[in-house]
């Protein structure tokens, strides 16, 4: 998001860059055009300088812990825009304790891969008072973002549970993907002609998703496109929301019961993706399809 903010933005100002590993931010500006960015030493630093304050962070306890490092500065009259995924209350305690600081927040999770995000693609997903979401927004849809999805004047939580709730289709899709491949490759009619199929009647997430799968991208790379800590972070955030309306979420739990053996298996590194791995360890199959 930070690459197209600050190309896109059409900002006055340098966009201010703040990593909690300050290599990560300069490393970032060094790759963009000169003048564009600049890296703050902490949180306190960049908020004191900005009108408007991005947050994405992989928690509940880094946006608490980040937004009461923000709230040491004078906020009054900044704009928070909170990216996160993180459980629906805990988007109304951080949007109370910038209210009370004199500050607007615009609760604005985001749908999207590492590569959407790269290509100015995701989808953004805005609640909050119709005029702190219209003062976001220029840097959503054709900077950020190809759509939005707008709940003015909605309770803030609004869209962290969508987002919540979204995140269970991805789970959902890649536990069935998971499942289709290896009983395919056990019945002996292989996983070739599936992807097929699946490129045919399901292009884009699917498609995609299988040929990670297949390609052994799963088990490959260094560094998880969808984190298996995140995962089970999103996948125990919907349970809880379910469990507590009384709604069982059956494909949840198997997909977070997998989740849990890649993380057994893999490490910090596992992809959500491994949930392939572990669905064909379950079958008597190896974890890694030696592709």
């Amino acid at each position: 998001m930070s690459k197209n903010l600050a190309e896109k933005g059409n900002l006055d100002e340098p966009l201010i860059l703040y990593n909690r590993s300050r290599q990560r931010a300069s490393e970032l500006s060094q790759k963009l055009p000169p003048g564009k960015t600049e890296v703050a030493d902490s949180v306190e630093d960049g908020v004191s300088k900005a009108d408007i304050v991005f947050i994405c962070l992989a928690n509940d306890a880094a946006v608490k812990d980040t937004i009461a490092a923000a709230l040491r500065t004078n906020v009054k009259g900044k704009l928070f825009v909170d990216c996160s995924t993180i459980h629906p209350d805990s988007t109304a305690e951080v949007a109370n304790d910038v209210l009370a600081q004199g500050a607007e927040f615009v609760a604005a999770p985001v749908f999207g891969a590492p590569a959407m995000a790269d290509a100015g693609q995701l989808i953004g997903v805005l609640a909050g008072p119709k005029a702190s979401i219209e003062r976001a927004r220029p840097f959503f849809k054709g900077v950020t973002s190809r759509a939005e999805i707008l709940m003015v004047d909605a309770p803030y939580r609004n869209s962290t549970l969508l987002k919540v709730i979204g995140n269970t289709f991805v789970l959902n899709m890649v536990e069935q993907l998971a499942e289709g491949h290896v009983l395919a490759e056990k019945t002996g009619l292989g996983t070739t002609p599936l992807h097929q199929l699946l490129e045919l009647l399901f292009p884009g997430p699917y498609s995609a998703y299988s040929t990670r799968m297949l390609g052994g991208d799963y088990y490959t790379r260094e560094e998880p496109l969808f984190a298996v800590d995140l995962a089970r972070k999103d996948a125990g955030h919907a349970l809880n929301l379910a469990n507590s309306v009384g709604v069982r979420l059956h494909n949840v739990e198997t997909g977070d019961a997998h989740l849990a053996k890649v993380k057994e298996h893999a490490g910090a590194k596992g992809d959500i993706a491994g949930v392939y791995g572990a669905v064909r360890q379950e079958a008597g199959l190896k974890f890694e399809n030696d592709a």
